[in-house]
């Protein structure tokens, strides 16, 4: 058996390890990276980079089929499925030096490929390999949580894990999971020439503000989207090109192919816990505010913190422990100006508080002020108006804006770094936006927060005329 010792060690190449190990080795510290599987996490290899692609293929697919309004014929928009994976495929290797065992490596990083699991309070086995290190940083992420469904285990199925190595289109495909990972993968699968019904038990989009979902929901059903709500699946059978669902208030789904999007579940199971002191939760591993486990040798970041689950979330625990572990600063991790994204057609965005939240945590204080992309010059441009932008103002502070509509994504940075540092709506008022873009539905938003104040106000009119009279 070899031993090792280290500074810091980190189980887990994902975007959270990644960068925690890149950071502290730049810095100085002696580091162990453990990686049993992909480099690059569930980012790279299944997640964010691969579907993000797709949906760019079912985008290409659907602006030929919409050409005309540019003046441009229509064209068929024919989809060659397996050149899309090709093209899935080619993004993912152009992006994975970056995550690369060599590049970090490179930065004298120990990089072994194997699972770790604990055998005391500061040590690992991998392998053949036992570490002993002063910390230790878990970033082991999540998978597809694949529920206990009748069936299912009998059953064909697709998670993200695999839908991105299926080479064969499917003819119907069946998605059992209304969240955004579902609704994502049915526009793109409906723009690429499949027939597409999604299964939800509850309310799809349930975690965004109910209005701009809506939007969002029958832009898919427009385009052709079965969405069936409060359709609780009890049991599925079949084959590849003949699957079933049965909801338990009898409705029945059939189509060729099935993927299961209902959640993610913490890569705990390997990690034997218990032999380090560190107590699970149901939703991953138990932390403090500055991420630090029941061991205090011990932080755990990303997804199986138990958190918020997005790559940039793991991003920034990163950065939260870094500051702890190399400079010993006390840093805390927060929520409140993490935004999030969804990236349909158009895209939904969010960041703080939603409007039925603002109003149960700051009640009549609140002002909820809008601004409407069919009133942006470049929105009409593009052909892009649908939706809108609304901000929950607390005494002149934004605690939480809510966007759908074209590039909501991309608007949302503006609103986090708002939030992140405490800024008022005069700030972004001031803001001077290159005319005409799409990132002046931000400023026009702040300017609607203060147009009654100056154009309604009795008291400026007064003050105005006073001026007016007076002045030489």
């Amino acid at each position: 058996m070899n031993r090792i010792k280290t500074d810091l060690l980190i189980i887990g190449a994902g975007s959270g390890g990644l960068s925690v190990a890149a950071g502290a080795a730049q810095m100085g510290a002696d580091v162990v990276l453990l990686e049993g599987h992909k480099m690059g996490g569930d980012c790279l290899n299944y997640g964010c980079v691969p579907s993000k692609a797709l949906i760019a293929t079912g985008k290409a697919a659907y602006g030929q089929r919409h050409s005309e309004q540019f003046g441009v014929a229509n064209a068929a928009g024919d989809v060659d499925y397996a050149a899309a994976k090709d093209h899935v495929a080619d993004v993912i290797a152009q992006i994975a030096p970056v995550d690369s065992q060599e590049r970090f490596e490179g930065f004298g990083i120990n990089v072994i490929r194997e699972f770790g699991r604990f055998i005391s309070k500061d040590e690992v086995q991998a392998g053949d390999t036992i570490i002993k290190a002063r910390r230790i940083v878990i970033a082991t992420g999540s998978s597809p949580l694949v529920p206990p469904i009748p069936g299912l285990d009998k059953t064909p199925y697709e998670t993200n894990e695999t839908l991105f190595e299926l080479r064969e289109k499917p003819d119907h495909l069946l998605i059992i999971g209304g969240g955004p990972i579902g609704m994502e993968m049915a526009q793109a699968h409906i723009r690429m020439g499949c027939q597409v019904t999604v299964i939800e038990g509850r309310k799809a989009l349930a975690k965004d503000d109910p209005e701009t979902a809506a939007i969002v929901l029958q832009s898919l059903k427009n385009e052709g989207v079965e969405i069936a709500e409060d359709a609780e699946a009890a049991e599925i059978s079949g084959d590849v090109g003949a699957i079933e669902v049965k909801a338990k208030d009898g409705r029945v789904f059939k189509g060729s192919h099935l993927l299961v999007a209902v959640g993610r579940k913490t890569n705990t199971a390997k990690l034997d816990l218990d032999k380090a002191g560190i107590e699970p939760t149901k939703n991953g591993i138990k932390v403090d505010a500055s991420l630090r486990t029941t061991n205090r040798k011990v932080y755990a970041i990303g997804d199986v913190a138990g958190g918020m689950q997005f790559t940039h979330v793991a991003g920034y625990h990163a950065g939260v422990v870094i500051r702890s572990l190399m400079f010993a600063i006390p840093s805390k991790a927060k929520t409140a100006h993490i935004p999030w994204a969804t990236y349909t057609d158009p895209e939904l965005s969010q960041v703080g508080l939603t409007e039925a939240q603002a109003k149960d945590e700051h009640g009549d204080k609140v002002e909820v002020v809008r601004f409407h992309y069919n009133h942006n010059d470049r929105a009409i441009a593009e052909r892009k108006t649908k939706g809108f932008i609304k901000v929950m103002v607390v005494k002149g502070r934004p605690v939480g804006v809510s966007i759908v509509g074209y590039q909501a994504g991309e608007l949302i940075n503006l609103w986090a770094l708002a939030l992140a540092n405490n800024m008022k709506m005069s700030q972004i008022a001031g803001m001077v936006a290159p005319y005409p873009t799409i990132g002046e539905v931000n400023k026009r938003a702040a300017g609607a927060y203060f147009s009654p104040r100056l154009f309604e106000s009795d008291l400026v009119k007064t003050v105005v005329r006073l001026v007016q009279r007076f002045i030489l």
